[in-house]
């Protein structure tokens, strides 16, 4: 589909109708990184859309790096569809992007979630990130075990759970992009390096200013963004509900499918 910065690449399932839920992902990540179980109890009763930001995947144009940028993208991709309201679900650095377009088009989002994520900034009290887990987030190519320890608990429930989601994004992964382009992964880390920055004050006062409903969900062993943040950004937000899962980390909307994606129904339906 043509948009004014590019091509965007896009998969619509579920019965269209109602208002359709638009996902954006994480770091690094394309549309062949969705996990199919995941998309397919979300869509059961809904119309899902996922797509690759500009210069992101299988989309063209040039990468953002910015937050900012990102949250322009998708407002130009939902724009291209022509939806004139959407409910929005972003994951990790999605749930910033997404939270963005919350912020700069309140007339286009109905409901937000915000999976696995920060409000913007670092939270007061929050540990920075580990040696590992920088290490493993500045490679263009992690590897299964890399992407493992990251998403899921070191636990055998919890590599289990990583291993039969790998298992079932493998198959798009075979034939499609695995990975993000060099200059595409560069502004991504430019854009979470930009939040990291940014004053928690600002962000509290933005967050103030969102009247949707909003559902923020993680995992409590979440190594990558600690579930304070998810704590934290519910006080800031006029009408929120939080969900934690305390066996799993940031591949919790994986780990936990089905329950997942029923409280997301639960939500968007209420």
């Amino acid at each position: 589909m043509d948009g004014i910065s590019g091509k965007f690449t896009y998969r619509r399932i579920g019965a269209q109708g109602g208002v359709p839920l638009v996902l954006v992902n994480r770091f690094r990540g394309t549309i062949d990184w969705w996990d199919p179980e995941f998309l397919d109890y979300l869509a059961a009763d809904r119309d899902v859309i996922v797509f690759d930001n500009v210069g992101v995947g299988y989309s063209t144009g040039k990468p953002r790096d910015s937050v900012e940028g990102f949250a322009d993208g998708a407002i130009e991709f939902i724009e291209a569809l022509g939806l004139a309201k959407v409910d929005v679900l972003g994951w990790s650095l999605g749930g910033i992007v997404a939270q963005h377009v919350t912020l700069r088009r309140p007339d286009l989002v109905r409901k937000l979630i915000v999976a696995g994520s920060t409000p913007g900034s670092v939270v007061p009290g929050a540990q920075g990130l580990s040696a590992k887990v920088r290490s493993i987030m500045a490679k263009s190519d992690a590897s299964e075990d890399d992407l493992v320890y990251l998403f899921f608990p070191e636990t055998e429930a919890g590599r289990t759970a990583g291993r039969k989601h790998l298992a079932h994004v493998a198959p798009r992964l075979a034939n499609g992009i695995r990975n993000v382009s060099d200059e595409t992964g560069n502004g991504m880390l430019s854009a979470v390096a930009k939040t990291a920055a940014t004053p928690f004050e600002q962000v509290a006062a933005n967050l103030a200013t969102i009247k949707q409903p909003v559902l923020y969900a993680n995992g409590v062993q979440d190594v990558m963004i600690p579930a304070l943040a998810s704590y934290v950004a519910v006080q800031h937000l006029e009408n929120a509900t939080l969900v934690l899962y305390s066996d799993a980390g940031h591949g919790f909307l994986f780990q936990h499918a089905r329950a997942f994606a029923t409280k997301v129904g639960n939500f968007l339906d209420s």
